[in-house]
């Protein structure tokens, strides 16, 4: 009988885990001043997962918690309760320091601002060159010099040496953001954080960097997690959505049937807020002009229930729970219906 160790049980487990994944993850601060013990309730209870050479999106407006997760993922901060767990394994083990330097190279982030992301005082190459000193410890100058040019080149820039030697302020905004994605390849990574990577670029050039992750799903095999308040785009380059509101996960699931049959009421205000050019020019434009609440010590109830157009009595006192209601598909209402024929537990 051929005996199998305790290491090849534990590599089988972590390679048929997710990637990534939370557990009841929840992120609270402190809101007052002196003694004050109220708390602002950023994230709450969130469950998600991340699979290998997968786009998720994480959609919702301005103040739903998107960038809070991206930070706890990031290890920015810490959980006030919950689980992170990285190839199977707990994050809160990963103590030491070459564990948490070996987690921030596999997982790094791509920020919103591709302006003040980058130090102005330094060649575009210091970036580059000094994320694979850190993270990519087997190679020597020749060899982090060669890649730092093949980062460059596979983020759409060239010729590769010319870009590294300007600065800064010699490139425009979407040159500058993929210098970010360069930085976040550098370290050959398996998961990019990318927090509204296209928010602050020109319309006309968003497309070519979600293109550009799109490419890099494929050539390098890394996953994403692209926040973003932008549905259209969400649907543009994203395998799964996750709808995120007031700290709480109230839709997920395949980004194509979260979006042409959604559960959630909030979903269906997201989707009317894009601009549709069939319309005609007198047609009137309907909207919500409500956002996310600063959900300081929340009691139970459902916490869109204030700008909801479907909310019964039930919503004002019982916290729905994400349940399955279609093929993959979530939603966290008391309201929504299954899809036809789908069994509901």
């Amino acid at each position: 009988m051929t005996s199998v160790s305790t290491d090849q049980i534990a590599a089988t487990d972590a390679d048929d885990a997710p990637l990534l994944e939370t557990k009841k993850l929840s992120r609270h601060f402190r809101v007052g001043r002196g003694l004050s013990k109220q708390l602002l309730h950023a994230v709450d209870d969130v469950n998600l997962t991340i699979g290998r050479q997968e786009i998720v999106a994480l959609a919702g407006e301005s103040g739903s918690g998107k960038s809070t997760i991206a930070r706890l993922l990031a290890g920015v901060y810490r959980p006030t309760s919950g689980e992170i767990y990285y190839q199977g394994r707990p994050m809160s083990s990963m103590g030491s320091r070459r564990d948490q330097l070996s987690y921030r190279g596999d997982v790094p982030m791509v920020f919103q601002d591709p302006f003040s992301s980058l130090n102005p005082a330094f060649r575009v190459s210091h970036g580059v060159l000094r994320s694979l000193k850190l993270h990519r410890r087997d190679l020597n100058r020749a060899q982090r010099l060669e890649e730092a040019e093949r980062v460059i080149e596979a983020v759409g820039l060239s010729p590769a040496g010319d870009i590294m030697n300007r600065y800064p302020y010699e490139l425009s905004g979407g040159q500058r953001q993929r210098i970010g994605f360069a930085q976040a390849l550098a370290h050959k990574p398996k998961l990019i954080l990318a927090d509204e990577p296209v928010s602050m670029l020109d319309v006309s050039i968003r497309i070519g960097l979600l293109n550009l992750m799109a490419e890099l799903r494929r050539s390098e095999g890394v996953s994403f997690l692209y926040i973003t308040h932008d549905i259209a785009s969400a649907r543009y380059v994203a395998d799964r959505l996750m709808i995120m509101y007031a700290g709480h996960i109230v839709e997920s699931g395949p980004a194509e049937s979260v979006l042409a049959n959604p559960k959630h009421p909030y979903t269906d205000l997201l989707l009317g807020a894009v601009p549709d050019p069939r319309a005609p020019l007198t047609a009137a434009v309907e909207g919500d002009t409500g956002e996310p609440p600063k959900v300081i010590d929340p009691t139970p109830g459902c916490r869109f229930r204030w700008r909801c157009p479907l909310v019964v009595d039930k919503c004002h006192q019982v916290t729905p729970v994400l349940s399955r209601l279609g093929e993959d598909h979530d939603a966290a209402c008391h309201v929504a219906e299954p899809d036809p024929g789908f069994p509901v537990s």
